[in-house]
């Protein structure tokens, strides 16, 4: 099943425009990615706005994937480092997340306001992936869906290596947001009805 949602993503994004019939997604390709982190000598902040995300709101699923090399930094030379030296962006060239909702009630997004869930899956980043459950926010609102996450991931645990020289500028814990606003696929409202997510 993880298998076929990563499948899932490149197919949706291509056939979105033309076809009406996949009611309950909704997509974006122009998600917000950001990450931060701290540390005495420096704070390090990038930004990524070309994120391709599907929401499965009657499957209960969900799929993105960020372009590395999308990351603006505001130092030109830190952009560099980062995709040259860390992320070896040339060898893994994006970042992927699939995975599926847990606690959601498909029909109580009718309510005004922010609905909390959770959201647990499998987070590829440098070519390791590791399992986790994160929480996160949706919002249905004016025939679009909102979605926001906020977790923290470690980039040892992804084999991204720090040279020694910089590794006390960089913090060993890095805070990344997420923040979609997804349009219905093939223009269709989202059915408010059922879910099948494990709750």
């Amino acid at each position: 099943m993880k298998r076929l949602l990563s499948l899932l993503l490149i197919p949706l994004l291509l056939t979105a425009s033309r076809t009406g019939q996949a009611q309950g997604k909704f997509m974006t390709k122009t998600g917000r990615v950001t990450f931060f982190s701290t540390s005495i000598l420096e704070d390090i902040e990038a930004r990524n706005t070309a994120t391709a995300a599907v929401l499965d709101l009657a499957g209960g699923q969900l799929a993105f994937s960020v372009p590395v090399q999308e990351f603006v930094f505001k130092r030109t030379l830190m952009q560099e480092h980062f995709n040259e030296n860390y992320m070896e962006s040339n060898k893994y060239p994006k970042a992927t997340f699939s995975g599926h909702f847990i606690g959601l009630d498909v029909a109580a997004l009718n309510d005004p306001g922010t609905h909390s869930v959770k959201v647990e899956g499998d987070l590829t980043i440098h070519g390791v992936t590791h399992h986790l459950t994160v929480p996160a926010t949706l919002e249905l609102k004016n025939n679009q869906l909102a979605a926001f996450a906020l977790f923290s991931v470690a980039p040892a645990d992804y084999n991204i290596e720090i040279p020694l020289l910089v590794r006390e500028n960089i913090a060993k814990i890095v805070s990344i947001r997420v923040g979609l606003t997804c349009d219905p696929v093939g223009g269709a409202a989202a059915p408010v009805t059922r879910s099948t997510s494990p709750n």
